[in-house]
């Protein structure tokens, strides 16, 4: 399995979520609203989910094993912080212009 693509979507609001991330897998399925989240231990993502009627949050899409939970996870934030070391330079540079 190869991730072919990642996109990030940085979070406006203030909170504990960070982002909402797409990726892409052998250029052929995606999935949707992964989260990235500020945690007590740092940033982690959260797969996409939704809410059973018991109440409590199931994911509807996530890897099978932990190594790929954390090859997932690497690149999702690797991405990230590439989008927040390069945030700082387009801020700059709006209020020069």
């Amino acid at each position: 399995m190869n991730i072919t693509d990642v996109r990030v979507r940085k979070v406006a609001k203030e909170g504990k979520m960070k982002a909402v991330v797409s990726i892409t897998i052998d250029e052929e399925f995606v999935v949707h609203d992964i989260k990235v989240i500020e945690g007590e231990k740092g940033l982690f993502i959260a797969m996409p989910s939704r809410k059973a009627t018991d109440g409590e949050y199931r994911d509807i899409a996530h890897p099978i094993n932990s190594r790929t939970r954390d090859r997932i996870q690497t690149l999702i934030l690797e991405k990230y912080q590439e989008m927040l070391d390069a945030e700082p330079e387009e801020e700059l540079e709006e209020a020069v212009e």
